[in-house]
């Protein structure tokens, strides 16, 4: 039989291991068999505990290189520099991925190989390794290794074990996926907007109001809007909607209509203390919208028709006011100014001239005479 350089034999004899056979001719004897293995691959006997093997075979035990994991650890292989196996105690779809008791042996031979333990309980490790190992193929595969990005306008909570590790700024993060569970909780910093629509509340003169109401607010302190407060926001909109309770029924029909702009800016500063509690800052505030009951709106209606009749009522006694004392003014220049009276006549004339496209005279000599005192002025 012949055994090729990159190949290396175990010989048994009736499934009793005997020797190692290295590269080259040998003489199998009857009753004996060979097992074959290549020596770029890991190291599995096929047959018996490695245990056995390497304490009838001191040759064979210096021909492997072997690593013995503790638990809950794995083993990188690399070789030539690239990551080629990885390996963990058990099976991995069926097969066997470490020698029994997970020890990873290898064959000695031409590969640069290194071997990399990793603890799978220090589950922050991972940041110890480059990014292209931990996205290589092989190890998502056996899915070892939690990825968890925030982004640039997040922060993150980070939890091992369900205990509070640390805050996470913007960035990726990789875990081990081990025995202690890993969680982040991430949180929005940009402003955010909460709207209480359709509230019904009581003025202090008892009408009923409708209103939709809206606040921009942003998160401050992540450590209490997250670990000390349960749903930030489900709160929050409590205290808001409280707020703007209080400070409507203080006021009166009439009041609300008048400062509905300033309401907003009033209420904030009454939500203010709790949403400092609860990790939040408050920016704009205000009232959308204001729906009026029925009966509510068809009296406003009538009184804003009332006030504009009355409106228009002024106007029109204002500017017959005017006319009449233009009037006035007119009548006194022209009794003081007789010539100012006949320009008046001749416009008045020429009026109703532009309206006659012809003029028929009978009579005597009456006529021009009449149009001559017209016309002409009196000497």
């Amino acid at each position: 039989m012949i055994i090729l350089p990159e190949e290396r034999g175990l010989l048994y004899h009736r499934d009793e291991y005997k020797k190692l056979l290295m590269p080259g001719k040998h003489l199998i004897p009857p009753f004996h068999y060979v097992e074959r293995y290549r020596i770029d691959t890991a190291f599995i006997p096929q047959k018996g505990l490695l245990e056995i093997l390497l304490e009838r075979d001191e040759r064979l035990a210096e021909e492997l290189e072997i690593v013995e994991p503790p638990d809950n650890h794995i083993v990188l292989v690399f070789e030539n520099g690239k990551l080629t196996m990885v390996h963990f105690p058990g099976k991995v779809d069926g097969r066997m991925n470490a020698a029994p008791g997970g020890r990873v042996c290898y064959w000695r031979g031409p590969q640069k190989r290194s071997f990399t333990l990793v603890n799978l309980d220090d589950t922050q490790g991972a940041a110890q390794f480059d990014r292209a190992i931990l996205l290589h193929p092989l190890l998502s595969s056996c899915q070892l290794v939690q990825q968890y990005t925030v982004e640039a306008w997040e922060k993150g909570l980070l939890f091992i074990d369900n205990v509070f590790s640390r805050v996470l700024e913007n960035g990726t993060y990789f875990f081990w996926k081990g025995p202690r569970p890993v969680e982040v909780k991430k949180a929005d910093l940009r402003q955010q907007q909460m709207e209480i629509s359709g509230q019904e509340i009581m003025t202090r003169d008892k009408v009923p109001l409708r209103l939709n109401f809206f606040c921009w607010y942003r998160i401050a302190d992540i450590m209490k809007a997250v670990l000390e407060i349960k749903d930030f926001a489900a709160q929050f909109y409590v205290a808001l909607q409280v707020a703007l309770r209080e400070y409507i029924g203080t006021l009166g029909f009439d009041e609300v209509m008048e400062k509905k702009e300033s309401i907003g800016a009033a209420v904030a500063e009454l939500a203010k203390k709790d949403a400092g509690e609860f990790g939040l800052t408050l920016g704009k505030a205000g009232i959308k919208d204001i729906v009026l009951p029925g009966e509510i709106r068809s009296i406003m209606n009538q009184v804003l028709i009332a006030e504009k009749k009355a409106q228009a009522n002024i106007i029109m006694r204002r500017e017959e006011t005017a006319s009449t004392r233009s009037l006035l003014n007119t009548a006194k220049l022209m009794e003081e100014n007789g010539m100012l009276a006949h320009l008046k006549e001749m416009e008045y004339i020429e009026r109703i001239a532009e309206k006659i496209n012809q003029i028929t005279l009978s009579g005597n000599g009456g006529v021009i005479e009449e149009f001559r005192r017209l016309f002409l002025p009196a000497k």
